[in-house]
């Protein structure tokens, strides 16, 4: 379901990224040396809460009271090919880390041309491209990974979240550039790969058919239909059935009155994110649409 070759299991979306910047960086060093260590991600991005993974985010948000940080990172401005560019071929950058569409920072999908353009510049210049699906991945965009929609093939894809169901379980998942960069010792997990949680994901990914991911576009057709011009809402992003509303009221407020009429809902900046379930019924999914619109108005 993926063009991937190799995975390491962990136990969270934190870990994956932070073996996915282990092996940028291992693979830079082998080949060209100690000063080429860099990883470029962008302004509102979301990658973590582990020093090295809040150092990779790039939302001083997340930043305040827990410096100092992991040395070797560079924000950029979101679909800012330019500086993008200009880094990637610095010499000193082994790897550009994106999510394709930024959860944390509002459920903002990137454009499609300057993820092309970034691709291409890092294959150029043999810079590993790293795909963060934590919070995309496993169908939930429509797609198995957000990365096929982008039609990109990136080094290495990190996954979690919907991969458990529940469960502890992530992945680091690797290509042929990738897959024999990290040998035995050189990482490490001690309930990585536990039967128990891998056994839940095996159940999981069984269950991710193309059917579903049609029912999954469709479903985010009825709720864009549903919401379009209703009143108190501005705009709708997002992709699948991984959205973001912005309204005219406080986001927060909001979402506390859905809550108090039995819908939950979270927020993302000053937006209201929405991450159903994937296989979410007709009706149910209707009536949350129902009571987030009349709690907007």
């Amino acid at each position: 379901k993926s063009s991937m070759k190799k995975a390491f299991f962990s136990n969270s979306g934190a870990e994956a990224n932070e073996c996915a910047i282990k092996t940028a960086r291992k693979y830079s060093h082998d080949l060209y040396g100690n000063e080429r260590y860099f990883i470029v991600t962008l302004k509102n991005s979301f990658h973590g809460r582990t020093i090295t993974t809040l150092s990779a985010t790039g939302q001083d948000m997340f930043h305040k009271d827990f410096g100092p940080f992991t040395n070797g990172f560079i924000h950029v401005d979101k679909d800012d090919f330019t500086s993008m560019e200009e880094h990637i071929k610095s010499n000193k950058v082994c790897a550009v880390m994106l999510e394709l569409i930024q959860g944390e920072g509002g459920v903002i999908p990137l454009d499609i041309d300057f993820v092309k353009k970034t691709e291409k510049a890092c294959k150029d210049n043999d810079v590993l491209l790293i795909i963060d699906e934590i919070q995309t991945g496993i169908g939930r965009t429509g797609a198995f990974y957000s990365y096929q929609k982008y039609e990109v093939n990136p080094d290495i894809v990190t996954s979690a979240k919907g991969l458990g169901g529940g469960l502890p379980i992530a992945a680091a998942l690797f290509n042929e550039k990738t897959e024999n960069v990290l040998d035995y010792g050189s990482h490490g997990s001690t309930f990585g790969g536990n039967p128990v949680c891998c056994a839940g994901a095996i159940n999981i990914v069984k269950r991710i058919n193309n059917k579903l991911l049609s029912d999954i576009i469709e479903k985010e057709k009825k709720i864009r239909e549903m919401l379009e011009g209703a009143k108190g809402i501005e705009s709708v992003s997002g992709m699948g059935l991984m959205l973001a509303v912005k309204t005219k009221k406080d986001a927060k407020e909001i979402v506390a009155k859905c809550m108090a009429n039995g819908v939950l809902y979270l927020t993302a900046k000053d937006r209201i994110r929405m991450l159903p379930p994937l296989d979410i019924k007709k009706k149910s999914m209707e009536k949350a649409i129902r009571i987030l619109k009349e709690a907007c108005k």
